[in-house]
């Protein structure tokens, strides 16, 4: 087998959303792709180091597992990210992509989720399509955010829920623009008192578990104080059937 598809995560120390996300997503690659073989790598080699201290759990970086590729003889290579925008992780990844063309005759890239207008539409209703809100409430995604010019999808994101008629949802980032006081003040416009939150990243680990869902200091608590109903949905993107499809799509068009 010379042919190899290499899936690029950020990564996560969280094996139970690993395990529904990251690996359910390699291994539907490799039902649709048999004749590829399917390798592993995170760009966060600070989770790695940390599942191998940890879980003693050897997981590559893009570089090794560029150089494991070679030595296993494969000469055509995808390259998929399953990053959720363009940002400072997929420039990352690049850059080592092209330090390491001359191991392969070929080298082709799958693109991020939301990399197209129709990536956004597709994602919203892969979203939507599962998640079940009740009468009169409002669900918040939280996004990861960056300083990177790509932290424009998640605004873009929420009007594109909008412009769906998906009025009901709401975009916030951790880390840019939105802030959680920018989807607070839209909360108190829409006069709505129920609020479900989840996490619009590829797993629900870190992020999710204390800065969104924690009992203190967290988007939960902040809008519990502020006298919202509050139900968590503890699901990364990777859990999401039409999240993993886009996926799945970009690796067909890399192909091409």
């Amino acid at each position: 087998m010379e042919k190899g598809i290499l899936v690029v995560s950020f990564g996560t120390s969280h094996m139970d959303t690993m395990e529904k996300t990251i690996t359910v997503i390699e291994r539907e690659i490799a039902r649709r792709f048999p004749e590829w073989r399917v390798y592993r790598a995170f760009t966060s080699r600070m989770i790695v180091r940390k599942l191998k201290r940890t879980e003693n759990m050897e997981i590559d970086t893009v570089e090794e597992a560029l150089k494991r590729m070679a030595a296993d003889g494969i000469s055509e290579v995808i390259v998929q990210p399953t990053h959720i925008i363009n940002g400072i992780e997929n420039d990352r990844m690049m850059e080592d992509l092209m330090e390491h063309m001359s191991l392969f005759n070929r080298i082709r890239v799958g693109k991020p989720l939301l990399s197209s207008v129709d990536d956004y539409k597709k994602a919203i209703h892969g979203v939507m399509s599962e998640v079940g809100l009740e009468t009169g409430e409002m669900l918040v995604l939280m996004g990861h955010g960056t300083d990177h010019h790509a932290n424009s999808a998640y605004p873009t994101l929420e009007y594109t829920f909008h412009a769906l008629g998906y009025n009901q949802v709401l975009v916030g980032t951790v880390e840019s623009f939105p802030e959680l006081k920018n989807v607070m003040a839209k909360l108190e416009i829409a006069e709505k008192k129920k609020v479900a939150l989840m996490p619009f990243m590829l797993v629900a680990g870190d992020h999710a578990k204390n800065d969104m869902a924690g009992e203190e200091d967290s988007w939960k608590s902040e809008l519990e104080d502020a006298g919202y109903e509050v139900r968590v949905i503890m699901k990364g993107l990777g859990e999401f059937e039409g999240i993993r499809k886009i996926f799945l799509e970009h690796i067909e068009e890399a192909m091409e």
